[in-house]
C-alpha cells in the first residue's frame, strides 16, 4: 500500500514538541486508518502461528519470565506488505525526530505484542543510563473498540518514583512515545485479546 499521499508533518510536529516539553508523547488516531487496518489483520492473522513468548533482556541474557511478563510476541520484517508500509511510516517519524532534534537516531526494530486474558508486563525501562543504546520508545495500539473495563492499560512512571505521569487506554491508531532511559512503564493484566506494536529508535553507534 502506499501511504505516501499522507501528511504526517502535524503529528511529527506535535511529538517533537511534546518530547522537548515533557519527555513523552500521546496521540490518538495518529496513523492513516488504511495503515493501522492492515497491521491489526497481520497481527490477527500471525497470533495463531507465528508468536513466541517474550523474553526479559537482551541476546545471551535473555530469558524467558512469567512472573515478570507473560505477552507474546511476533518481530516485524520490512519483507512484507505490512512490514513495508508499517517501516515507511517509521522512517519518515525517524529522519524528522533527527532533523528537529538531533537525536541521532539509525536502526529501529518492531514486534508484534499479543497480550491474553490475565497477560501482564511489570513495571520496567527500556534502557538504562550507559547500558543500552535504545533512545525512544514507541508503542501503538491495534485494539478496535477497545473499553475501560477491559483493562490493559499503558502506566508511565515518573523516574525512579512510584508517580503515575499517564495511564494509557490501548485504543485503536494511539501511539505512545516515551525517551527510553527517562521512563519507566508497566501494561496492567488484559480482560481480553490486546494487540499492539513496540518499536525502539536506537543510536547504532553506541555500543
Amino acid at each position: 500500500m502506499d501511504f505516501e499521499s499522507q501528511n504526517n508533518t502535524h503529528i511529527f510536529e506535535l511529538i517533537v514538541d511534546d518530547i522537548v516539553g515533557k519527555g513523552y508523547s500521546i496521540h490518538e488516531n495518529a496513523l492513516p486508518i488504511n495503515l493501522v487496518t492492515e497491521l491489526s489483520e497481520a497481527a490477527r492473522l500471525l497470533a495463531g502461528t507465528h508468536f513466541k513468548a517474550a523474553g526479559v533482556g537482551r541476546d545471551a541474557g535473555l530469558v524467558v519470565n512469567h512472573q515478570i511478563r507473560s505477552d507474546n510476541i511476533c518481530w516485524i520484517a520490512d519483507d512484507c506488505n505490512y512490514g513495508i508500509a508499517w517501516f515507511k511510516w517509521v522512517e519518515a517519524l525517524k529522519l524528522h525526530l533527527n532533523r528537529r532534534l538531533f537525536l541521532g537516531l539509525g536502526e529501529v526494530e518492531s514486534h508484534f505484542a499479543h497480550y491474553r486474558q490475565g497477560d501482564f508486563y511489570q513495571k520496567h525501562k527500556d534502557a538504562f543510563h550507559g547500558q543500552a543504546n535504545r533512545v525512544l520508545s514507541m508503542v501503538t495500539y491495534l485494539n478496535p473498540d477497545w473499553r475501560e473495563v477491559d483493562g490493559g492499560e499503558l502506566l508511565i512512571y515518573s523516574d525512579d518514583s512510584d508517580h503515575i505521569l499517564t495511564k494509557v487506554t490501548p485504543s485503536w491508531g494511539t501511539i505512545v512515545l516515551f525517551l527510553s532511559e527517562e521512563f519507566p512503564h508497566e501494561v496492567l493484566p488484559a480482560k481480553c485479546d490486546r494487540y499492539s506494536i513496540a518499536t525502539w529508535f536506537r543510536q547504532t553507534n553506541i555500543s
